[in-house]
């Protein structure tokens, strides 16, 4: 049994809350980079070009990629051969993310409650999944989601007989229907199956996938390539103003369902969809 003292939870978190918010991953980053060289609107040229030069900016000066820093999404894979000592694990994550979001001048967007409105003043709570899985160390993604990709999710539960077909027209309609909102080009997630909420979480952990990575299940994998291009048809382009780049990668996770649903939830990111990860040992 391998002991992991929660004040090393704390500090990964504060880091990773930082990073997320100030360096675009890579795979966003070359992703914008190729459709640049592919976008047929000049509009959407500038854009693209826009969004390319804003990340050189908040990389090279240490400051927020946009000012919606989000709120704090974290993933935790705890190996079942770890012993937490020192504290409880989801105070040592919120104290990180507080550090995180003071250290590095994050703006805080969380309101103590939803209806009354009153801000925590340190973008805490943060909203944490835990999954426990073999091994001794610990994995923690960082995912900060703003809020003007978060509005234009949607969850629908849909009839086994509507199929695939149902599924197609249910996430080509959420784009669509989101049109500039949140901040396009857009990485879109997707969940399939499980319950109503177990869909929600499998599309924002698609979010953590690389753009440009294909499901290991073929026919899932095809059904990515279909609905990207049938997105990127739309014509709401980089930032609204039309173009052939609406989306950036489109990622779909599935899990075994009951025998009268198809759960489907779409999770869309926005340009900047951030996420940051690190294993303690």
């Amino acid at each position: 049994m391998k002991e992991i003292h929660v004040d090393r939870i704390t500090e990964c978190v504060e880091k990773l809350c930082i990073d997320a918010n100030y360096y675009l991953n890579p795979d966003i980053y070359n992703s914008m980079k190729t459709f640049l060289n592919a976008e047929n609107s000049e509009n959407g040229k500038t854009v693209l070009d826009i969004l390319i030069k804003n990340a050189d900016i908040a990389r090279n000066e240490g400051i927020a990629i946009c000012q919606d820093t989000g709120m704090a999404v974290v993933f935790l894979e705890v190996g079942q051969d770890v012993h937490i000592v020192g504290g409880n694990l989801y105070d040592a994550v919120n104290e990180g993310v507080r550090r995180g979001y003071r250290k590095g001048y994050l703006r805080a967007s969380v309101v103590k409650h939803p209806l009354k409105r009153v801000n925590t003043g340190d973008n805490t709570p943060a909203v944490i999944y835990t999954e426990i899985v073999d091994g001794d160390k610990i994995r923690i993604d960082v995912a900060p989601k703003g809020f003007g990709s978060e509005n234009m999710s949607a969850v629908k539960m849909l009839k086994p007989s509507d199929g695939i077909d149902g599924v197609r027209d249910f996430v080509i309609k959420t784009v669509s229907d989101a049109g500039p909102n949140p901040c396009p080009p857009v990485i879109v997630g997707v969940g399939i199956g499980g319950t109503m909420e177990k869909a929600a979480l499998l599309s924002k952990k698609a979010l953590l996938r690389p753009v440009g990575s294909s499901s290991a299940d073929p026919d899932i994998a095809e059904l990515e390539r279909e609905l990207l291009c049938s997105i990127n048809r739309l014509g709401i382009g980089p930032g609204g103003l039309g173009g052939n780049t609406t989306a950036l990668g489109v990622n779909i996770e599935v899990y075994p369902t009951h025998i009268a649903g198809l759960p489907v939830a779409v999770n869309i990111g926005c340009h900047a969809t951030r996420h940051a990860s690190a294993i303690i040992e």
